[in-house]
């Protein structure tokens, strides 16, 4: 038998030193039945500086930054590729990207040198190869030292008596597994280590079912681009008015889409990827909700797609030769921090000396009801954003010592997060603070306690 080190999880909940929360805050009713699980002994698998939970965008560009500053760390992976919604969800288009610099100039050169960015122009948005981008991030993740855990899920966390969190545990192929870290980020999407942890969080607009739509993601081929660009999102289309031609080919294909701004983004001459779908009123928090939001989402997708075939013309070879793995979810848990990024923020131009992010994304709420979407409400809200700062207080968890979040979990509202939320700033953020629990790791203090001009970040 292994001699590894067990961590014993028993009906009270109490762990070593600390205390496990188990159960998410916003589920199970206190009048629901319940399972009362039996005492059992937790091996504990490792024990690192920093544990990153997520691997998008955000957590990628966490885990490279903190093993790129010394740091021992864990990436931990839901799915079976690192990339998160760049890959299992196949979003082969990064917005907000081009006034990032570390990380995301460096994926954008390097996908250049392997010949995995799109051939056709498309502006200030990236597209690229998902295969190569899965292929580019092991070997990023695995050059900083970064150990790698796919196909593995948070399930549980722990704090010491002074609430900072030491443990999270694992469940996977291997088991149930608790792993050790002085320094955790929750680069999740959803906050789910954080709200594991007993963090408070918003969810939403504060309006029942006030929730973005779920948006399924595919991609299709047997088109050129030259023979399709009137309906293809690309620099040319400077207006986006592809996306009304391409509704009226779907709508005279027999198909009236549930997202009326249907768009095709160019991969490569042959290669496209589109969007044309909205799941209404389903939360990204519940199990039950994803997977009827993806069976609805890939049916009609494949509708559409025969749909567009039956017009024969361009479209006469066009096939659905993929459907995403993950279906992108918009709407997650907005973790309390130490500073909430706000509407205002937008509207003025906030601007922060401890700025680790320049946002320029526009407001970006997706019609949170099909009849907001068939009464074309404007995704802006009327709100006129000018480029705002995200500081760093925003990633530092309120309520919970040594947790840190980054992508669209962080603190903010809900007109904020819709702005950005967009992968470009993902990674800036991912990137902040990877290399801010590098140094708190190695100090053995708080992430507010680092000086933030020892981050050297740059806007």
């Amino acid at each position: 038998m292994d001699r590894r080190k067990f961590i014993k999880i028993g009906t009270t909940g109490t762990l070593v030193a600390g205390t496990v929360i188990e159960a998410f805050s916003n589920r199970n009713a206190q009048d629901s039945p319940v399972f009362q699980e039996p005492a059992k002994a937790i091996p504990l698998a490792g024990s690192y500086d920093v544990i990153v939970s997520g691997a998008g965008p955000a957590g990628v560009a966490a885990a490279i930054a903190a093993g790129r500053n010394g740091a021992r760390v864990l990436l931990i992976e839901v799915q079976g590729c690192l990339g998160g919604v760049w890959t299992a969800g196949l979003l082969t288009w990064i917005l907000d990207q081009q006034n990032k610099p570390g990380i995301m100039r460096e994926l954008e050169n390097r996908l250049v040198g392997m010949g995995a960015k799109s051939p056709i122009a498309t502006g200030h948005r990236l597209a690229y190869d998902v295969e190569k981008m899965k292929l580019l991030l092991d070997s990023m993740c695995l050059d900083a030292n970064v150990d790698v855990l796919l196909h593995t899920r948070v399930v549980a966390a722990a704090k010491e008596s002074n609430n900072r969190i030491s443990h999270i545990i694992t469940e996977s192929k291997s088991g149930r597994e608790a792993w050790a870290g002085k320094l955790f980020i929750d680069a999740s999407g959803d906050g789910d280590l954080a709200a594991l942890a007993g963090c408070s969080f918003d969810f939403g607009s504060g309006v029942a079912g006030g929730f973005q739509p779920l948006s399924m993601l595919g991609f299709i081929t047997g088109v050129r681009f030259e023979d399709i660009k009137p309906f293809v999102r690309w620099a040319g289309d400077g207006d986006s008015s592809s996306k009304k031609r391409l509704l009226e080919q779907i709508v005279k294909g027999g198909v009236l889409p549930s997202y009326t701004l249907p768009t095709i983004f160019p991969i490569d001459s042959d290669l496209f990827m589109i969007m044309a779908n909205h799941e209404y009123g389903l939360s990204g928090l519940s199990a039950k909700d994803v997977t009827k939001g993806t069976i609805n989402a890939r049916r009609e997708l494949h509708a559409i797609v025969d749909g567009l075939k039956s017009l024969d013309g361009a479209w006469k070879n066009v096939k659905l030769i993929t459907t995403a793995e993950q279906i992108g979810i918009r709407e997650g848990r907005r973790i309390h921090g130490l500073y909430t990024v706000t509407t205002s923020d937008l509207e003025s131009g906030a601007r922060h000396d401890d700025a680790i992010c320049r946002v320029t994304f526009g407001v970006d709420v997706h019609s949170v009801s099909k009849a907001d979407e068939l009464d074309g409400k404007s995704y802006s809200q009327g709100i006129k954003a000018k480029p705002y700062d995200i500081p760093i207080r925003a990633l530092i968890a309120k309520d919970v010592g040594g947790l840190l979040m980054a992508g669209r979990c962080i603190s903010g509202d809900f007109i904020a997060h819709s702005s950005y939320r967009v992968t470009g700033n993902a990674v800036a953020m991912g990137e902040a603070a990877g290399k801010l629990a590098a140094k708190a790791a190695q100090q053995n203090i708080l992430p507010q306690d680092v000086p933030f001009r020892s981050l050297d970040i740059q806007l």
